[in-house]
This record gives C-alpha cells, sequence and structure tokens, in this order.
C-alpha cells in the first residue's frame, strides 16, 4: 500500500505579512485560485486515493486544513502540539500512520512548494513508490535538475557510475550538501553531478522509523512510548512528552546519516516558493518584467512585484516589491526583501 503525508506546519515567514503565523503561506493563494496546499493535493490524484493522504500540522491550523481540505478525513490530520522541526514531524507521523495501516510505503511532500508539471511529477513519484517495493530498505528522493546556480537550496551530490534503470534512472547518492556560496553553487551546476533537494522523500515506514531509531534515539524513545498509549490517552500524553522531541531537520538529524538512499533526478518544473522573488519566477509579466495583477497598474516601471487588492499605480520605479494587507502596507527593494523575516519579528515585538 501506498500513503502519502503532507507536512503543513510552517509559518512561511518570508511573506510576511501576506503569510501569517494565524494563516500562513500554505493556506494562501499565491499562484492561481487554489492554496499551495490545494495544489499540493490536487497533485496527488491519480497517486493514491484520499484515506491514504495524511496531513501533519499545527494544533492551530486543523481548522484551516478541515476547511480547505474537506475530502480528508479528520483522523488523517495529524496534530503537532508545538513544532520541533521535519525530523520528529516525520517520526510522529510514521507511527501515527504504522498504528492505521501497518508497515506501508510512505511519500512525504511540503504543502507549499511549486510543481508545474504534474504528470512528470506522477511518473516521478510513482517511480519511486515502484523502487521501495523492490528495494524495501531504501530511502528514494526526488532531485530536481538546476538550471541556475541556486544558493537558497540544499544539493544532493549522486554518484553517476552506480544506477539503476527502472522507468527512469535511479542514482546512488553520495551525500546531502548545505546551502552553498554562489563560486560552490557555479560548481556544482558545471559539475552536473549535483541536484536541487526538494524535500521530499519515499520509504517504508519501518524504515524511517528504524533510522530515528539509529541517529536520533532520544526521539524515537519518546515517540515510540507515546503509542504504547490507547487512543483515549493519546493526546494528552502527546502535549506533555512531543515538546520533548529533538528539535532538528530529517536532512540534519537523519538524511546526512543513513545509507542506502537514492535519487531520482526530476523535471517537474518545482520551486519551494521561498520569497517573493520565487513568485515573480513563475508569474505573468509584461513586458517590462512587472508582475502582473488585476488591479495593477505600471507606468514607466520595471521590475516591480506587487500583491494588492486596491487599484496600485506604479510610477518611473524599478525593483520595488510592494505588499498590502489589512494591516500591513509594506515597500522594499526586491534585493532587500529576504529581510522580511526580521523585520517581521522587530514590528511584532514593539506592539
Amino acid at each position: 500500500m501506498n500513503c502519502v503525508l503532507i507536512m503543513a506546519g510552517g509559518k512561511g515567514e518570508r511573506f510576511w505579512p501576506y503569510s501569517t503565523d494565524e494563516k500562513p503561506k500554505q493556506f494562501i493563494n499565491l499562484f492561481g485560485n487554489k492554496t499551495m496546499i490545494q495544489q499540493t493535493i490536487g497533485r496527488l490524484e491519480g497517486i493514491v486515493p484520499f484515506e491514504n493522504i495524511f496531513v501533519v500540522t499545527g494544533e492551530r491550523y486543523l481548522k484551516l486544513v478541515k476547511e480547505q481540505l474537506p475530502n480528508i478525513s479528520e483522523e488523517n490530520i495529524i496534530i503537532e502540539p508545538v513544532g520541533r522541526n521535519t525530523a520528529p514531524c516525520i517520526g510522529l507521523s510514521a507511527f501515527y500512520i504504522k498504528r492505521k495501516f501497518g508497515d506501508v510505503n510512505l511519500a512525504v511532500l511540503p504543502a507549499d512548494h511549486l510543481i508545474q508539471d504534474t504528470q512528470n511529477f506522477k511518473k516521478a513519484l510513482l517511480n519511486a513508490f515502484e523502487f521501495i517495493n523492490n528495494n524495501k530498505s531504501a530511502i528514494v528522493t526526488l532531485g530536481i535538475k538546476p538550471d541556475r546556480p541556486e544558493t537558497g537550496y540544499g544539493y544532493i551530490k549522486f554518484i553517476d557510475s552506480e544506477n539503476v534503470v527502472l522507468n527512469e534512472t535511479v542514482l546512488k547518492v553520495d551525500k546531502f550538501v548545505e546551502k552553498p556560496s554562489k563560486n560552490m553553487a557555479e560548481k556544482y551546476l558545471k559539475e552536473g553531478t549535483y541536484l536541487w533537494n526538494a524535500g521530499i522523500f519515499v520509504w517504508k515506514i519501518s524504515t524511517i522509523i528504524n533510522n530515528i531509531k539509529k541517529f536520533l534515539p532520544h526521539t524515537f524513545d519518546i515517540l515510540d512510548g507515546l503509542f504504547t498509549f490507547s487512543e483515549e490517552e493519546y493526546n494528552l500524553k502527546l502535549r506533555e512528552f512531543y515538546p520533548k522531541v529533538d528539535n532538528i531537520s530529517i536532512d540534519y538529524g537523519v538524511m546526512e546519516h543513513a545509507e542506502n538512499i537514492y535519487v531520482i533526478p526530476s523535471e517537474f518544473g518545482w520551486d519551494d516558493v521561498g520569497s517573493w522573488t520565487a513568485v515573480e519566477r513563475h508569474s505573468d509579466k509584461d513586458e517590462s518584467g512587472n508582475v502582473k495583477g488585476e488591479h495593477i497598474f505600471y507606468f514607466n516601471s520595471k521590475g516591480n512585484i506587487v500583491k494588492s487588492k486596491k487599484k496600485t499605480i506604479l510610477n518611473d520605479v524599478e525593483d520595488l516589491v510592494i505588499i498590502e494587507t489589512d494591516e500591513y502596507l509594506i515597500v522594499s527593494k526586491k534585493q532587500s526583501i529576504q529581510k522580511i523575516k526580521d523585520i517581521k519579528k522587530k514590528m511584532l515585538n514593539n506592539e
């Protein structure tokens, strides 16, 4: 059996104030008429049935998940009482799904990434499931073929000489590499043996649980203990013990140490949409490079990004990001918009 876990607990702070702690990036519309998490669910049609899709999220987002994903049963919504990064999030979910379905194949997907070529995505994911069926102790990740020297993504280095041909090539992973400098990113692109790490993983439930046991034994002991309680006691014990797990990502905690990892080189128009400049890359633009909007009007202006429901006029300006909400109006140079996460903290601390 194949199942999918969607991680939907992030805060989307680089999109503040359009994305807020109360309604973060995965629950808002950045592209088209559907939210990011709705688009993620939509891509799974034909891959797994709704009853095999799970969402892990914070308690404060339960209502949003139920509103935006009415076809997902509430018992398939896994709640984290506090956010403790992706390793314990995935571990908790693996134990939860194991209790319901046993040792199934599990794909783990972020809720807030953009994928433009759904058919190629489905093909890669189905091939990953098939590879796990034939290699039960393996871990498979989907790596994105880079088209630019990107410094904002982690990378996967693969071993070119060891490959297994399925419906497409599956390569042995040499190592995971953290976000590089510009010079190193250019080197990776030139070498051709590096892929972007999209944070998409496929494994058997037993494989990820065993790896957490090996590399994060403290977290394993807490999670393993939680699932010795009855379902009636579980929620109470979850609030008591889950905050004590290791606060660590799956990449640092497990993937950098695990063995038997493979990668499928993929091209499906992926972007983790980590900033407003990522939105710019995938939005319709006019002949001057301005992001188009229904209520946005540009005069002798170029390279601007505007998100506003009001009629907004830009005249004689370049490379600005303008974000308007009911509470805030942000005007920033495009090259400085990455500072928005720090600005948010300063603003909220002063209020």
